[in-house]
């Protein structure tokens, strides 16, 4: 029976998939109270973008998968019809949410009317307002409250990152460890050898010489015989 792949890379993609959706509610909360242009939008934008190209990619190695089962028929992967059209439906939503974020973070979907605060009346201007002298100052406190907040947003998520980071960090130090004990396993294992060989390389001229003791022993004792 052939190795079915897809559900190898479908885990992949959910993965992906829940952490660009996370990216993505960041970067609207973002966009919704910094400036455009702000280094924290600007780092939420390029982060967001980075995720969904990736996977894309990883979408269309799924999209591959499937396209293999049904060419190839399902049976030969002890599949049914019914599981190869909830495949083919799994990467068109798949390929829809990614394209609904992919507009959101190029700016092609526009942001709600509700973003500003400060509703939009013609009369805020004029001498009956009884909150046109505060105005600008609430504004400034503002700014400086959405600018700490995005300073901590951005810091969680390169902490997620690190800890990704520390994770694959982790793994290869325990290769390295395991190499390091295989080669003083090896190391041991030539010691215990060494004297075996050493010995028998010993021997070897010894009985040569044995031997030829014993050569003239006996020469010596037929001559005189």
């Amino acid at each position: 029976m052939s190795t079915d792949p897809y559900h190898v890379v479908q885990q992949e993609i959910q993965s992906s998939l829940q952490t660009a959706s996370t990216l993505r509610a960041s970067y609207m909360r973002i966009r919704s109270m910094a400036r455009e242009g702000s280094e924290e939008l600007v780092w939420a934008r390029n982060e967001l973008k980075a995720t969904l190209a990736a996977l894309e990619a990883d979408l269309e190695d799924l999209d591959e998968s499937v396209k293999v089962v049904e060419s190839t028929g399902p049976r030969l992967f002890n599949l049914n019809d019914v599981e190869v059209t909830e495949r083919r439906k799994y990467v068109g939503r798949v390929r829809g949410e990614i394209e609904s974020m992919r507009a959101e973070v190029e700016g092609t979907t526009p942001l709600a009317h509700s973003r500003s605060p400060y509703p939009q009346n013609s009369d805020l201007g004029s001498s009956h307002s009884p909150i046109q002298p505060t105005r600008y100052l609430s504004q400034n406190d503002d700014q400086d409250e959405q600018s700490h907040w995005a300073r901590e947003e951005q810091q969680l998520m390169i902490r997620e990152q690190d800890r990704t980071m520390d994770s694959i960090s982790g793994t290869l130090t325990t290769l390295v460890r395991q190499a390091g004990l295989m080669g003083q396993e090896i190391g041991q294992h030539n010691d215990f050898l060494q004297p075996s060989v050493d010995r028998s390389e010993h021997r070897g001229p010894t009985t040569t010489a044995t031997m030829r003791t014993r050569h003239c022993i006996h020469i010596h004792t037929f001559s005189y015989g």
